[in-house]
């Protein structure tokens, strides 16, 4: 097994940085891709617009799927998450949290659904056990007195942030393979049916850089077909799916809860830490880089899931999110809840062009046959007879990728016996040396990390505050350890807030409502935060 070593190099107007695939799209799937070549010796380049999961990765139940829900549309898909889901759970259990999964009908479901249902999963290899309603509020006491069926599958919950963090950490371990975010495809340059190189941008600085590799991999998720046509590639077609989800401030049930019934809107709630995650519709649309909930979903998901728990109807919600889905597109599909969950690997033969593909469609679940997938036409392509690895070598995790899970910081924070590690985010218990680690040591760690970025990689500002205070501590700690020293803590700590509301301004009433009308007055009138462009205009620094 051969190493291959990146170089960088200035030339003129920009740099150039030479690897040996270059792989688009920070999402899982890219992710699992880069640890997937760098176990085969090969060295890639990892880069997102963005930041890892910034997309559906980032946005989703965090549902490890047994692949029940799939089982009455779409079997390929529900067998496809059956296998990949074991998998996860013997070689990412640090990942998984596997807290099994009940599908109950209501009164008013179709029964005979409920009578096919088992056969369903028996045609795809699901382990299906049906319990008395009885037995099932009994698990689960929050279920409606109107449940009429229940079923125990292998559903769990996954953490995606994690699990991207540590296929990306491992990559880097293996052959010093690399991530950048912040960092968009721009253009390619082919010449004979071959891609020269690769054109970027750094959407933080401005600065170009030219990366030319062996091979290109168009991960984009959504923005696939995107990426494809910088290409000239017109044969990714694909349908967007919006999708809007809930959080809730508490944990309400033990399992995920499926609504026994074909999939449909607010029929899925999974537990996660000291949350649910309520969802989710699923709506077509055009808009990939604008799309936030509306009232109109918010108010669907509750009333369709508050069916099957009757506490959702008063719950207090703390977060509202959306993000799209990439569907593979074939002849026929009016409704998107009857796209395939499948997903499609295009070599681009029939483009002309012979050192680029595209991977797309799939499920969270699915990610890492997804990349086994694309890395096996890539090695294949390079002449690598390195067989795949991930279903056999577990994950193996790192210190700097382990505070994404919910309740870690507690437990990592007392077995380092640290009484004087003072606590930065209250609700989910992050301490100070959990932000020194991630800003030093995480994947994609950059000189100047944002407050999102520090999110992202931690449970800061995911709790009921949604970093209404944890934001304000964490930037006075990076100010007093002289990360920050000009007004760019300010403007970090300003776009932090920012993108916490966007998920809750669709929830905010009851105890939201005071909730935020108290961060209002940290942020603006104490802090100024709404006029930093205009105040930071007058200081001494930009005269």
């Amino acid at each position: 097994m051969v190493t291959h070593s990146s170089t960088t190099r200035q030339t003129t107007g920009r740099r150039t940085f030479e690897t040996e695939v270059l792989v688009i799209g920070g999402g899982v799937t890219g992710a699992g891709i880069l640890r997937d070549l760098a176990l085969r010796g090969i060295h890639g380049l990892l880069i997102d617009k963005k930041d890892l999961c910034a997309g559906a990765s980032g946005g989703n139940h965090g549902l490890l799927h047994s692949g029940a829900r799939y089982v009455s549309n779409d079997l390929q898909s529900a067998v496809e998450c059956r296998e990949e889901g074991e998998i996860l759970k013997r070689l990412a259990p640090q990942c998984i949290d596997n807290t099994g999964g009940l599908f109950v009908s209501v009164e008013g479901d179709d029964e005979d659904f409920a009578g096919k249902f088992p056969g369903f999963c028996l045609a795809a290899g699901i382990s299906c056990q049906e319990i008395s309603a009885t037995e099932a509020r009994q698990l689960e006491p929050g279920l409606s007195a109107s449940t009429r069926r229940a079923f125990m599958v292998p559903d769990a919950t996954v953490d995606p942030f994690r699990l991207a963090l540590e296929n990306v950490a491992h990559a880097r371990t293996l052959n010093e393979s690399i991530y950048r975010p912040h960092t968009e495809i721009i253009s390619f340059d082919i010449e004979a049916g071959i891609i020269r190189s690769a054109l970027c941008r750094d959407n933080r600085s401005g600065e170009e850089l030219r990366v030319i590799a062996r091979q290109y991999v168009n991960a984009g998720g959504a923005w696939a077909m995107n990426i494809a046509h910088l290409a000239g590639c017109r044969d990714v077609h694909l349908l967007y799916s919006k999708g809007t989800l809930l959080v809730t401030h508490d944990r309400l049930t033990k399992r995920v809860i499926n609504r026994l019934r074909p999939p449909s809107d607010g029929d899925i709630l999974v537990p996660g830490g000291t949350v649910s995650v309520l969802g989710t519709t699923s709506l077509r649309t055009e808009s990939l880089d604008r799309v936030l909930p509306t009232v109109d979903e918010v108010n669907r998901n509750i009333l369709e899931g508050a069916a099957m728990l009757p506490a959702l109807a008063h719950t207090r919600y703390i977060r509202a999110f959306s993000r799209v889905r990439p569907l593979l597109q074939s002849v026929g599909d009016s409704d998107d809840r009857s796209a395939t969950r499948g997903f499609a690997l295009l070599d681009h033969q029939s483009q002309n062009l012979k050192n680029f593909c595209t991977i797309t469609g799939g499920k969270l679940t699915t990610y890492r046959l997804m990349a086994e997938k694309a890395a096996d036409l890539v090695a294949g392509r390079m002449a690598n007879t390195t067989a795949c690895r991930t279903a056999i070598d577990p994950m193996p995790g790192g210190d700097a990728c382990r505070w994404t899970e919910p309740g870690a910081s507690p437990k990592y924070w007392y077995q380092a016996h640290n009484t004087e590690d003072t606590i930065l985010c209250e609700c989910e218990m992050v301490p100070q040396s959990a932000i020194d680690q991630i800003i030093h040591c995480a994947p994609g760690a950059e000189e100047d990390m944002t407050l999102e970025a520090i999110a992202l990689r931690s449970r800061a500002g995911k709790g009921p505050c949604q970093g209404s205070f944890c934001g304000i501590r964490i930037a006075s700690y990076l100010y007093d350890r002289g990360y920050y020293q000009d007004r760019t803590g300010l403007i970090h700590m300003r776009d932090f807030f920012n993108e916490r509301f966007k998920g809750q301004r669709t929830v905010i009433w009851g105890q939201q409502m005071a909730q935020m009308e108290l961060a209002e007055a940290l942020h603006c009138g104490l802090l100024g935060l709404d006029c930093l462009e205009d105040v930071c205009q007058d200081t001494p620094e930009n005269e």
